[in-house]
Protein backbone atom coordinates (compact mmCIF):
# COMPACT_ATOMS: atom_id res chain seq x y z
CA UNK A 1 0.00 0.00 0.00
CA UNK A 2 2.57 2.13 0.85
CA UNK A 3 4.71 1.77 -2.37
CA UNK A 4 1.43 2.36 -4.78
CA UNK A 5 1.07 5.44 -2.82
CA UNK A 6 4.76 7.12 -3.79
CA UNK A 7 4.06 6.01 -7.34
CA UNK A 8 0.98 8.00 -7.50
CA UNK A 9 2.83 10.99 -6.21
CA UNK A 10 2.01 14.07 -8.40
CA UNK A 11 3.54 17.36 -9.21
CA UNK A 12 2.72 20.40 -7.42
CA UNK A 13 2.91 23.28 -10.09
CA UNK A 14 3.20 25.94 -7.40
CA UNK A 15 5.40 23.81 -4.75
CA UNK A 16 7.20 23.83 -8.33
CA UNK A 17 7.19 27.47 -8.87
CA UNK A 18 8.33 28.77 -5.12
CA UNK A 19 11.14 26.03 -5.20
CA UNK A 20 12.26 27.93 -7.77
CA UNK A 21 12.34 30.98 -6.23
CA UNK A 22 15.23 29.69 -4.63
CA UNK A 23 17.35 29.45 -7.69
CA UNK A 24 16.34 32.96 -8.53
CA UNK A 25 17.69 34.15 -5.81
CA UNK A 26 20.92 31.60 -5.96
CA UNK A 27 21.33 33.30 -9.80
CA UNK A 28 21.44 36.69 -8.18
CA UNK A 29 23.50 36.48 -5.82
CA UNK A 30 26.37 34.70 -8.07
CA UNK A 31 25.91 35.43 -11.80
CA UNK A 32 27.81 38.33 -11.15
CA UNK A 33 30.89 36.82 -9.40
CA UNK A 34 30.79 33.69 -12.09
CA UNK A 35 30.93 36.07 -14.85
CA UNK A 36 32.52 39.52 -14.30
CA UNK A 37 34.64 38.84 -10.87
CA UNK A 38 38.11 38.23 -13.00
CA UNK A 39 37.41 41.30 -15.39
CA UNK A 40 36.59 43.02 -12.47
CA UNK A 41 39.68 42.12 -10.82
CA UNK A 42 42.14 42.54 -13.88
CA UNK A 43 40.40 45.48 -15.53
CA UNK A 44 39.01 47.51 -12.33
CA UNK A 45 40.89 46.69 -9.45
CA UNK A 46 44.14 46.42 -11.19
CA UNK A 47 45.00 43.30 -9.75
CA UNK A 48 47.88 41.29 -11.33
CA UNK A 49 47.49 37.96 -12.80
CA UNK A 50 49.65 36.19 -9.69
CA UNK A 51 47.33 38.12 -7.13
CA UNK A 52 44.07 37.25 -9.13
CA UNK A 53 45.47 33.59 -8.75
CA UNK A 54 46.72 33.66 -5.38
CA UNK A 55 42.72 34.79 -4.54
CA UNK A 56 40.65 32.34 -6.77
CA UNK A 57 42.83 29.35 -5.25
CA UNK A 58 42.64 30.31 -1.93
CA UNK A 59 39.32 31.35 -1.45
CA UNK A 60 37.59 28.77 -3.55
CA UNK A 61 39.68 25.80 -1.54
CA UNK A 62 38.07 27.10 1.49
CA UNK A 63 35.02 27.32 -0.17
CA UNK A 64 34.90 23.85 -1.51
CA UNK A 65 35.88 22.71 2.06
CA UNK A 66 33.08 24.48 3.41
CA UNK A 67 30.23 22.17 1.44
CA UNK A 68 30.83 19.04 3.52
CA UNK A 69 30.73 21.13 7.02
CA UNK A 70 27.92 22.54 5.44
CA UNK A 71 26.50 19.53 4.65
CA UNK A 72 27.09 17.52 8.18
CA UNK A 73 25.89 20.77 10.28
CA UNK A 74 22.68 20.80 7.81
CA UNK A 75 21.79 16.54 8.09
CA UNK A 76 22.44 17.13 12.05
CA UNK A 77 20.05 20.20 12.19
CA UNK A 78 16.57 19.60 13.85
CA UNK A 79 14.27 22.93 14.09
CA UNK A 80 10.48 22.88 14.23
CA UNK A 81 10.69 24.38 10.52
CA UNK A 82 12.97 21.56 9.14
CA UNK A 83 16.87 21.08 8.67
CA UNK A 84 17.04 23.49 5.50
CA UNK A 85 14.68 26.47 5.96
CA UNK A 86 15.99 28.05 8.73
CA UNK A 87 18.98 29.15 6.96
CA UNK A 88 17.59 30.22 3.93
CA UNK A 89 15.34 32.52 5.89
CA UNK A 90 18.99 33.76 7.98
CA UNK A 91 21.25 33.26 5.91
CA UNK A 92 20.62 35.48 2.26
CA UNK A 93 21.08 39.40 4.10
CA UNK A 94 25.12 38.48 4.97
CA UNK A 95 24.83 37.00 1.18
CA UNK A 96 23.92 40.37 0.36
CA UNK A 97 25.88 42.07 1.96
CA UNK A 98 29.05 39.98 1.06
CA UNK A 99 28.04 40.16 -2.93
CA UNK A 100 28.09 44.18 -2.92
CA UNK A 101 31.45 44.51 -0.64
CA UNK A 102 32.79 42.25 -2.95
CA UNK A 103 32.67 44.16 -5.73
CA UNK A 104 33.81 47.45 -3.91
CA UNK A 105 37.17 49.34 -4.76
CA UNK A 106 38.77 49.99 -1.35
CA UNK A 107 41.09 52.98 -1.26
CA UNK A 108 44.49 50.57 -0.71
CA UNK A 109 47.37 49.27 -2.92
CA UNK A 110 49.59 46.63 -2.06
CA UNK A 111 48.91 43.52 -0.19
CA UNK A 112 46.40 44.91 1.47
CA UNK A 113 44.63 45.51 -1.65
CA UNK A 114 45.08 41.68 -2.09
CA UNK A 115 44.00 40.86 1.34
CA UNK A 116 40.96 42.81 1.38
CA UNK A 117 39.53 40.91 -1.74
CA UNK A 118 40.70 37.86 -0.80
CA UNK A 119 38.45 38.13 2.33
CA UNK A 120 35.70 39.80 0.74
CA UNK A 121 35.73 36.87 -1.63
CA UNK A 122 36.06 33.93 1.16
CA UNK A 123 33.17 35.60 2.87
CA UNK A 124 31.02 35.71 0.07
CA UNK A 125 31.48 32.09 -0.56
CA UNK A 126 30.93 31.10 2.66
CA UNK A 127 27.93 32.65 2.59
CA UNK A 128 26.62 31.46 -0.55
CA UNK A 129 27.42 28.24 0.86
CA UNK A 130 24.97 28.06 3.57
CA UNK A 131 22.05 29.44 1.62
CA UNK A 132 22.50 27.15 -1.83
CA UNK A 133 23.11 23.95 -0.24
CA UNK A 134 20.08 24.71 1.91
CA UNK A 135 18.20 24.96 -1.09
CA UNK A 136 19.91 22.05 -2.64
CA UNK A 137 18.95 19.79 0.09
CA UNK A 138 15.92 20.92 0.05
CA UNK A 139 14.24 18.87 -2.88
CA UNK A 140 14.30 15.66 -1.09
CA UNK A 141 12.42 17.18 1.59
CA UNK A 142 9.66 17.98 -0.53
CA UNK A 143 9.37 15.41 -3.08
CA UNK A 144 9.85 11.54 -2.50
CA UNK A 145 9.31 10.31 -6.30
CA UNK A 146 12.14 10.32 -8.44
CA UNK A 147 10.15 11.79 -11.37
CA UNK A 148 8.87 14.62 -9.00
CA UNK A 149 11.95 15.34 -7.60
CA UNK A 150 13.18 15.90 -11.36
CA UNK A 151 10.42 17.58 -12.37
CA UNK A 152 10.83 20.27 -9.53
CA UNK A 153 14.86 19.99 -10.73
CA UNK A 154 13.47 21.07 -14.14
CA UNK A 155 11.86 24.25 -12.50
CA UNK A 156 14.64 24.90 -11.25
CA UNK A 157 16.28 24.65 -14.67
CA UNK A 158 13.65 27.04 -16.30
CA UNK A 159 13.67 29.65 -13.34
CA UNK A 160 17.81 29.50 -13.78
CA UNK A 161 16.99 29.73 -17.47
CA UNK A 162 15.04 32.80 -17.33
CA UNK A 163 16.74 34.67 -14.80
CA UNK A 164 20.23 33.78 -16.26
CA UNK A 165 17.86 35.26 -19.54
CA UNK A 166 17.59 38.28 -18.21
CA UNK A 167 21.14 38.86 -16.23
CA UNK A 168 22.60 38.44 -19.43
CA UNK A 169 20.33 40.82 -21.66
CA UNK A 170 20.84 43.47 -18.42
CA UNK A 171 23.30 43.25 -16.68
CA UNK A 172 26.17 44.41 -18.38
CA UNK A 173 23.76 46.95 -20.30
CA UNK A 174 23.18 48.10 -16.54
CA UNK A 175 26.97 48.11 -15.13
CA UNK A 176 27.58 50.29 -18.69
CA UNK A 177 24.58 52.85 -17.61
CA UNK A 178 25.79 53.71 -14.28
CA UNK A 179 29.50 53.87 -15.34
CA UNK A 180 31.19 57.21 -16.70
CA UNK A 181 34.26 56.11 -18.23
CA UNK A 182 34.00 56.18 -22.36
CA UNK A 183 36.16 54.38 -24.42
CA UNK A 184 36.33 55.68 -27.95
CA UNK A 185 32.75 55.50 -29.44
CA UNK A 186 31.61 52.89 -26.58
CA UNK A 187 31.23 52.99 -23.00
CA UNK A 188 33.62 50.77 -20.99
CA UNK A 189 32.63 49.75 -17.24
CA UNK A 190 34.00 51.27 -14.40
CA UNK A 191 33.81 50.90 -10.84
CA UNK A 192 30.77 52.51 -10.12
CA UNK A 193 29.07 50.46 -12.53
CA UNK A 194 29.71 47.05 -10.96
CA UNK A 195 28.91 48.51 -7.31
CA UNK A 196 25.82 50.20 -8.05
CA UNK A 197 25.05 46.40 -10.22
CA UNK A 198 25.85 44.46 -7.61
CA UNK A 199 23.70 46.40 -5.09
CA UNK A 200 20.64 46.09 -7.61
CA UNK A 201 20.79 42.39 -7.43
CA UNK A 202 21.82 41.76 -3.85
CA UNK A 203 18.17 43.91 -3.05
CA UNK A 204 16.51 41.52 -5.43
CA UNK A 205 17.79 38.53 -4.23
CA UNK A 206 16.09 38.81 -0.51
CA UNK A 207 12.71 38.16 -1.67
CA UNK A 208 13.53 35.42 -3.96
CA UNK A 209 15.05 33.32 -1.23
CA UNK A 210 12.37 34.09 1.74
CA UNK A 211 9.36 33.01 -1.03
CA UNK A 212 11.24 29.86 -1.63
CA UNK A 213 11.42 29.32 2.24
CA UNK A 214 7.93 30.32 3.31
CA UNK A 215 6.07 27.93 0.62
CA UNK A 216 8.53 24.90 0.32
CA UNK A 217 7.71 23.07 3.85
CA UNK A 218 9.48 19.59 4.60
CA UNK A 219 6.92 17.08 4.26
CA UNK A 220 8.96 14.52 3.32
CA UNK A 221 10.70 12.84 6.44
CA UNK A 222 12.15 9.46 6.58
CA UNK A 223 13.50 7.59 9.83
CA UNK A 224 16.86 5.92 8.47
CA UNK A 225 17.35 4.23 11.34
CA UNK A 226 13.21 2.89 11.02
CA UNK A 227 13.79 2.23 7.06
CA UNK A 228 16.85 0.75 6.92
CA UNK A 229 16.73 -1.05 10.70
CA UNK A 230 20.14 0.17 11.51
CA UNK A 231 20.37 0.72 15.26
CA UNK A 232 23.48 2.54 15.93
CA UNK A 233 23.10 6.38 16.04
CA UNK A 234 24.55 8.21 12.35
CA UNK A 235 27.81 9.17 12.95
CA UNK A 236 30.21 11.73 10.84
CA UNK A 237 32.65 9.09 10.07
CA UNK A 238 30.17 6.89 8.58
CA UNK A 239 28.70 9.06 7.02
CA UNK A 240 31.83 10.41 4.99
CA UNK A 241 32.55 6.53 4.49
CA UNK A 242 29.18 5.56 2.67
CA UNK A 243 29.60 8.85 0.79
CA UNK A 244 32.52 7.67 -0.69
CA UNK A 245 31.77 3.70 -1.12
CA UNK A 246 28.30 5.21 -2.89
CA UNK A 247 29.80 4.55 -6.70
CA UNK A 248 26.53 6.07 -8.29
CA UNK A 249 27.44 8.99 -6.20
CA UNK A 250 31.54 9.13 -7.10
CA UNK A 251 30.02 8.89 -10.78
CA UNK A 252 28.19 12.17 -10.59
CA UNK A 253 30.90 14.18 -8.73
CA UNK A 254 33.62 13.25 -11.12
CA UNK A 255 31.26 14.04 -14.04
CA UNK A 256 30.01 17.14 -12.24
CA UNK A 257 33.11 18.34 -11.60
CA UNK A 258 35.01 17.86 -14.76
CA UNK A 259 31.33 19.51 -16.36
CA UNK A 260 31.91 22.28 -14.09
CA UNK A 261 35.59 22.73 -15.23
CA UNK A 262 34.70 23.28 -18.39
CA UNK A 263 31.40 25.51 -18.05
CA UNK A 264 33.48 27.85 -15.34
CA UNK A 265 36.47 28.01 -16.96
CA UNK A 266 34.40 29.04 -20.32
CA UNK A 267 31.67 31.35 -18.64
CA UNK A 268 34.13 32.96 -16.26
CA UNK A 269 36.48 34.10 -19.45
CA UNK A 270 33.50 34.22 -21.76
CA UNK A 271 34.13 37.88 -21.51
CA UNK A 272 37.55 38.52 -22.48
CA UNK A 273 36.78 36.08 -25.98
CA UNK A 274 33.99 39.13 -26.77
CA UNK A 275 35.35 42.08 -25.84
CA UNK A 276 39.19 41.35 -27.75
CA UNK A 277 38.45 38.22 -29.94
CA UNK A 278 35.33 39.23 -31.16
CA UNK A 279 36.11 42.81 -30.58
CA UNK A 280 33.16 44.30 -29.14
CA UNK A 281 31.62 44.97 -25.08
CA UNK A 282 27.97 45.63 -26.43
CA UNK A 283 28.20 41.59 -28.30
CA UNK A 284 28.24 40.34 -24.60
CA UNK A 285 24.95 40.97 -23.42
CA UNK A 286 23.52 39.42 -27.07
CA UNK A 287 25.87 35.92 -27.02
CA UNK A 288 24.99 35.83 -23.10
CA UNK A 289 21.50 36.33 -23.93
CA UNK A 290 20.95 33.96 -26.25
CA UNK A 291 22.61 31.34 -24.23
CA UNK A 292 20.28 31.70 -21.79
CA UNK A 293 17.26 31.39 -23.61
CA UNK A 294 18.03 28.67 -25.60
CA UNK A 295 18.99 26.38 -22.10
CA UNK A 296 14.91 28.19 -20.94
CA UNK A 297 14.09 26.09 -23.98
CA UNK A 298 15.82 23.41 -22.95
CA UNK A 299 15.05 23.42 -19.30
CA UNK A 300 10.90 23.39 -20.21
CA UNK A 301 10.89 20.66 -22.42
CA UNK A 302 13.13 18.07 -19.50
CA UNK A 303 9.80 16.89 -17.95
CA UNK A 304 9.41 15.64 -21.29
CA UNK A 305 12.18 14.23 -22.81
CA UNK A 306 12.59 12.77 -19.49
CA UNK A 307 9.79 10.37 -20.74
CA UNK A 308 12.29 9.52 -24.06
CA UNK A 309 15.01 8.10 -22.16
CA UNK A 310 16.95 8.06 -19.29
CA UNK A 311 18.67 10.72 -17.15
CA UNK A 312 22.00 9.53 -18.36
CA UNK A 313 21.99 9.61 -22.13
CA UNK A 314 20.71 13.25 -21.72
CA UNK A 315 23.58 14.02 -20.33
CA UNK A 316 25.94 12.44 -22.56
CA UNK A 317 23.66 13.26 -25.96
CA UNK A 318 24.03 16.98 -24.42
CA UNK A 319 27.60 16.72 -23.32
CA UNK A 320 28.39 15.90 -27.13
CA UNK A 321 26.51 18.60 -28.94
CA UNK A 322 28.69 20.93 -26.17
CA UNK A 323 31.91 19.43 -27.28
CA UNK A 324 30.85 19.76 -31.38
CA UNK A 325 29.92 23.49 -30.66
CA UNK A 326 32.73 25.04 -28.70
CA UNK A 327 34.77 23.32 -31.35
CA UNK A 328 32.91 25.16 -34.16
CA UNK A 329 33.21 28.33 -32.43
CA UNK A 330 36.85 27.67 -31.94
CA UNK A 331 37.53 27.33 -35.81
CA UNK A 332 34.92 30.16 -37.07
CA UNK A 333 33.66 32.39 -34.55
CA UNK A 334 36.29 34.88 -34.82
CA UNK A 335 35.59 35.24 -38.73
CA UNK A 336 31.91 34.28 -39.04
CA UNK A 337 29.66 35.94 -35.70
CA UNK A 338 26.10 34.37 -36.82
CA UNK A 339 28.35 30.87 -36.25
CA UNK A 340 29.05 32.18 -32.38
CA UNK A 341 25.16 32.78 -31.62
CA UNK A 342 24.40 29.15 -33.65
CA UNK A 343 26.51 27.30 -31.20
CA UNK A 344 25.97 29.53 -28.29
CA UNK A 345 22.21 28.44 -28.20
CA UNK A 346 23.37 24.70 -28.71
CA UNK A 347 25.33 25.20 -25.93
CA UNK A 348 22.19 27.03 -24.15
CA UNK A 349 20.36 24.12 -24.41
CA UNK A 350 22.82 21.41 -23.19
CA UNK A 351 23.09 23.66 -20.09
CA UNK A 352 19.33 22.61 -19.32
CA UNK A 353 20.70 19.01 -18.12
CA UNK A 354 21.53 20.97 -14.93
CA UNK A 355 18.45 20.30 -13.59
CA UNK A 356 18.86 16.66 -14.56
CA UNK A 357 22.29 16.42 -12.79
CA UNK A 358 20.44 17.39 -9.73
CA UNK A 359 17.86 14.70 -10.06
CA UNK A 360 20.54 12.04 -10.17
CA UNK A 361 21.90 13.34 -6.88
CA UNK A 362 18.59 12.80 -5.40
CA UNK A 363 18.61 9.27 -6.82
CA UNK A 364 21.77 8.59 -5.59
CA UNK A 365 20.53 9.60 -2.22
CA UNK A 366 18.31 7.18 -2.50
CA UNK A 367 20.95 4.23 -3.68
CA UNK A 368 22.90 5.53 -0.47
CA UNK A 369 19.65 4.69 1.95
CA UNK A 370 18.91 1.05 -0.07
CA UNK A 371 22.37 -0.25 -0.25
CA UNK A 372 23.73 1.46 2.84
CA UNK A 373 21.21 2.07 5.37
CA UNK A 374 22.08 5.80 5.58
CA UNK A 375 20.58 7.99 4.84
CA UNK A 376 22.15 11.84 4.11
CA UNK A 377 20.51 14.28 2.29
CA UNK A 378 22.58 17.60 2.43
CA UNK A 379 25.99 15.51 2.69
CA UNK A 380 25.96 14.52 -1.21
CA UNK A 381 24.86 18.02 -2.37
CA UNK A 382 27.63 19.26 -0.42
CA UNK A 383 30.08 16.82 -1.53
CA UNK A 384 28.89 17.58 -5.33
CA UNK A 385 29.13 21.03 -4.71
CA UNK A 386 32.24 20.71 -3.09
CA UNK A 387 33.81 19.06 -6.74
CA UNK A 388 31.97 22.42 -8.49
CA UNK A 389 33.82 24.78 -6.14
CA UNK A 390 37.02 22.90 -5.92
CA UNK A 391 36.95 23.35 -10.06
CA UNK A 392 36.27 26.83 -9.34
CA UNK A 393 39.40 27.30 -7.52
CA UNK A 394 41.52 25.20 -10.36
CA UNK A 395 39.94 27.75 -13.13
CA UNK A 396 39.90 30.53 -11.20
CA UNK A 397 43.22 30.41 -10.48
CA UNK A 398 44.88 28.54 -13.83
CA UNK A 399 42.70 29.97 -16.20
CA UNK A 400 44.13 34.03 -15.44
CA UNK A 401 47.45 32.44 -15.52
CA UNK A 402 46.57 30.69 -19.00
CA UNK A 403 45.34 34.56 -20.22
CA UNK A 404 49.34 35.34 -18.99
CA UNK A 405 50.64 32.96 -20.52
CA UNK A 406 49.07 33.74 -23.91
CA UNK A 407 50.37 37.87 -23.54
CA UNK A 408 46.92 39.12 -22.23
CA UNK A 409 47.25 43.28 -21.23
CA UNK A 410 44.52 44.68 -19.38
CA UNK A 411 42.93 47.34 -21.34
CA UNK A 412 45.56 46.76 -24.49
CA UNK A 413 44.87 46.00 -28.14
CA UNK A 414 45.90 42.10 -28.35
CA UNK A 415 47.84 40.54 -31.12
CA UNK A 416 46.80 37.79 -33.22
CA UNK A 417 48.77 35.63 -31.50
CA UNK A 418 47.11 36.56 -28.10
CA UNK A 419 43.74 36.31 -29.54
CA UNK A 420 44.44 33.04 -30.93
CA UNK A 421 45.42 31.93 -27.09
CA UNK A 422 42.10 33.73 -25.69
CA UNK A 423 40.39 31.81 -28.28
CA UNK A 424 41.84 28.16 -27.17
CA UNK A 425 41.34 28.98 -23.85
CA UNK A 426 37.66 29.92 -23.76
CA UNK A 427 36.72 26.94 -26.18
CA UNK A 428 39.41 24.05 -26.77
CA UNK A 429 39.89 23.17 -23.24
CA UNK A 430 36.33 23.71 -21.78
CA UNK A 431 35.59 21.03 -24.55
CA UNK A 432 38.35 18.77 -23.49
CA UNK A 433 37.22 19.11 -20.13
CA UNK A 434 33.35 18.38 -21.54
CA UNK A 435 34.93 14.89 -22.98
CA UNK A 436 36.34 13.72 -19.81
CA UNK A 437 33.01 14.44 -17.79
CA UNK A 438 31.36 12.61 -20.51
CA UNK A 439 33.29 9.76 -19.70
CA UNK A 440 31.66 8.12 -16.37
CA UNK A 441 28.58 8.50 -17.13
CA UNK A 442 28.40 5.21 -19.23
CA UNK A 443 29.01 3.53 -15.83
CA UNK A 444 25.73 5.28 -13.98
CA UNK A 445 23.16 2.37 -13.55
CA UNK A 446 20.41 4.01 -11.31
CA UNK A 447 17.74 4.35 -14.14
CA UNK A 448 13.17 4.88 -13.61
CA UNK A 449 13.30 1.12 -13.06
CA UNK A 450 15.64 0.70 -10.23
CA UNK A 451 15.19 3.71 -8.65
CA UNK A 452 10.99 1.80 -8.55
CA UNK A 453 12.44 -1.20 -6.99
CA UNK A 454 14.63 1.31 -4.32
CA UNK A 455 11.52 3.09 -3.30
CA UNK A 456 9.60 -0.09 -3.04
CA UNK A 457 12.52 -1.68 -1.25
CA UNK A 458 13.00 1.09 1.11
CA UNK A 459 8.76 1.19 2.11
CA UNK A 460 9.18 -2.42 2.94
CA UNK A 461 12.51 -2.22 5.61
CA UNK A 462 10.64 0.88 7.22
CA UNK A 463 6.79 -1.61 7.58
CA UNK A 464 9.16 -4.44 8.33
CA UNK A 465 11.15 -2.37 10.95
CA UNK A 466 7.50 -1.20 12.78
Amino acid sequence: METKAITQEKTNKTLGLFYSFGEVGSQLSWYMINSYLTLFYTDIVGLSAAAISFIMLVARIWDAANDPMMGLLADRTQTRWGKFRPYLMIGPPFLAVFNILTFTVFPVEGAAKVAICLSCYIATGMAYTVVNLSYSGLLNRIARDSRVRTNYAAAKSVASAVISMLLSAFAMPVILYFSTTVNGNEKAADARGYLIAAVILSVLMLPAFWLCAWRCKETVVIDVQESSGAKEKKSILRSLKVSVQNKMLLIIILNTFMGAMGNIARMSLLSYYVIYVVGSYTMIAPIYTTMSVFQLIGSMLIPYVIRLTSKRNICILMNTASIISLIAIFLFGAKIPAVIFIFSAVIGYSNSTAGVGIGMVCDCIEYGDWKYGIRDEALPFAVTSFSVKLATAITGSVGVLLLAAAGYVAGAEQSEAVKMGINAVVNLIPAACFVVSTIPLFFYKLDDKMMRQIASDLDERKMAAK
